[in-house]
């Protein structure tokens, strides 16, 4: 099996993985060099945040390479890691090794990104999210919000929303699609900023799993 390392420009690579091919990206939106770099792979140890992860699994998605195993080493706090249940430090890099990988739902946006750890949709400038939400028939929200958060699941039906607040316990809907429609919507995905604000937004399952290296259940 051949396994690749791919890790951002700046961040150590444990030294286990050190003997690995494997490729410093100058940036998450490296697209040739991501390809270039997982053309033959089995397995793609990504050695990062959830950007750099949500980056190669869009990659791998646009080029039909889902079969290809994906294990995520987290360099810091990764919502990704939690969604999925992925330890940190040596036990992360030990598991992206030895670990076997199994399937998940993708959750991708209408952009075709996939996400791995969470969206934010808010209003520009502090303001209230004004608009409407469903996941797939259940309605979201509909009037004003302070935002809402969106994470893909381990589990079917794929995708899960909530609205943003301060209640210790959110409500959380679960589904194969969320669609939102608002006036202004500042959207945030696995910490990158789109580059612009936008009107409407859909997250969806994917028609294909991808496969993680994980801790069996």
């Amino acid at each position: 099996m051949t396994t690749v390392v791919l890790t951002l420009h700046g961040s150590t690579v444990p030294a286990p993985l050190r003997q690995l091919p494997g490729i410093t990206l100058p940036g998450p939106t490296a697209r040739s060099e991501i390809d270039s770099a997982t053309e033959h792979a089995r397995r793609v140890i990504v050695v990062g945040d959830d950007a750099l992860l949500a980056a190669v699994v869009t990659r791998l998605m646009r080029k039909d390479r889902l079969h290809v195993d994906v294990a995520l080493v987290p360099t810091g706090a990764s919502r990704a890691a939690r969604n999925y249940r992925l330890p940190t430090g040596r036990m992360a890099t030990r598991l992206a090794l030895e670990g076997s990988a199994q399937p998940f739902p993708l959750v991708r946006d209408d952009t075709g990104t996939a996400l791995v750890g969470s969206a934010v949709m808010r209003a520009p400038a502090g303001e209230e999210l004004f608009g409407e939400a469903y996941v797939d028939d259940d309605r979201l929200f509909r009037g004003p919000a302070r935002g809402i958060e969106i994470r893909p699941s381990r589990r079917l039906p794929g995708v899960r929303a909530t609205t943003l607040g301060r209640l210790p316990r959110r409500r959380w809907l679960e589904g194969r699609a969320i669609q939102t429609g608002a006036r202004e919507i500042a959207l945030t995905r696995d910490g990158v900023d789109h580059p612009r604000v936008i009107t409407r937004s859909t997250f969806y399952r994917h028609t294909e799993n991808w496969r993680l290296v994980c801790v069996r259940d």
